[in-house]
């Protein structure tokens, strides 16, 4: 994914791989270099100093070179892998179910040696909402087993109520399928600050991941 390499089909995954569109997308760049660059001292993606950053948009830029395109819409990605000769992506086990339900290309998935980012999603209700009882009665149903696991059986996550894994939905494993198991390997966004105590509280902020990753996509 970040680096000019041949593939196992002899040829070079130049032009054939794409990229999250997305500021965040920069921790998993932070993410392979505490893996492979051991040197720059990266204890949590998301807590870069100075020059852990400047390493990171570098290999980012590096990227740049052979990234086919940045995606952010799932179908269009999919479509990608169907016919644009995309052959690997960070992506999301949507992706993954939709495109081996469609049958027209083979799709394999794991979460890299190096670990992987990952996002939880979660139901909020407003402060001021004009129907509680409803909202409440809505929040209680997406917490029922039937409701967990039939989102994390579509979507290919996890649910958060872990009795849903038994449901057949879920079919007994579908839970270790979905990767229940890795959740150590999985380092969830959260907002880069600049005070951050794995580097002493020097860390650069949000809004200059935002600046170094639009001009990296720009391709500037």
């Amino acid at each position: 994914m970040f680096e000019e390499q041949t593939l196992p089909d002899g040829k070079s995954n130049k032009g054939r791989v794409e990229a999250y569109y997305g500021t965040i997308y920069l921790a998993d760049a932070a993410l392979y270099l505490m893996a492979n660059k051991p040197e720059l001292g990266i204890k949590d993606p998301y807590e870069l100093t100075q020059a852990q950053f400047d390493a990171a948009v570098e290999l980012l830029r590096g990227q740049r070179q052979i990234v086919n395109k940045y995606w952010s819409d799932v179908v269009a990605q999919m479509d990608d892998f169907t016919n644009e000769g995309v052959v690997a992506s960070t992506s999301w086990p949507y992706q993954v179910n939709a495109l081996r339900a469609g049958g027209k290309v083979r799709i394999g998935s794991t979460v890299p040696k190096e670990g992987a980012t990952g996002w939880a999603d979660t139901t909020m209700m407003h402060a001021e909402a004009p129907h509680p009882n409803c909202a409440y009665k809505w929040l209680n149903h997406s917490l029922t087993n039937v409701a967990q696991a039939g989102t994390a059986s579509w979507f290919g996550s996890v649910p958060a109520v872990t009795a849903s894994c038994e449901d057949p939905i879920l079919g007994g494993t579908g839970c270790v399928t979905n990767g229940s198991q890795l959740f150590a390997r999985i380092h969830f966004w959260r907002t880069p600050e600049k005070d951050c105590p794995t580097q002493g509280g020097a860390c650069v902020p949000y809004k200059d991941w935002v600046a170094a990753v639009q001009s990296v996509q720009s391709g500037q």
